[in-house]
């Protein structure tokens, strides 16, 4: 197997690693809504489900998760660049959302996360009353 050597991969590969220390990654998401609810979907490809966390505190939404590091007792590797670490991701849900609905999947790399909008929060129709007897059901006649 022929190897050679760039040198702005290694500049990457060191950058990113300096990086790693200074906290979390964001995970890249889609967020879209579909009738009534939100579906929230990001990329966590080789993370351990067991490591995702989702809270909801009042109107915020976190989601944690975690890739370990393989650890291979002498192992010698040739290249390493998927990196470790932890992900996080943090929405403000804002008022209209069922928080206690918001329900989650993961599934070959995903996460998909359902965000039920509330009754009280959809789209509905006020009937008007007419009122019986009352001033507003008498019209005026005019005389000239």
């Amino acid at each position: 197997m022929a190897m050679f050597f760039d040198p702005f991969r290694e500049f990457d590969r060191v950058a990113e690693q300096l990086f790693d220390r200074q906290g979390p990654r964001l995970m890249p998401m889609d967020l879209y809504r579909d009738g009534d609810h939100y579906v929230l979907s990001a990329d966590l490809p080789g993370i351990d489900p067991g490591s995702v966390d989702i809270d909801v505190d009042g109107q915020l939404l976190t989601i944690r998760a975690e890739r370990t590091p393989r650890s291979d007792d002498g192992v010698k590797w040739i290249t390493r660049e998927r990196s470790t670490g932890s992900y996080l991701r943090q929405l403000n849900l804002g008022q209209g959302i069922d928080t206690a609905g918001i329900s989650a999947t993961y599934d070959n790399g995903v996460l998909s996360v359902l965000i039920p909008i509330s009754e009280r929060a959809k789209p509905r129709k006020v009937e008007v009353q007419r009122s019986v007897g009352g001033a507003q059901d008498v019209t005026p006649e005019l005389t000239t």
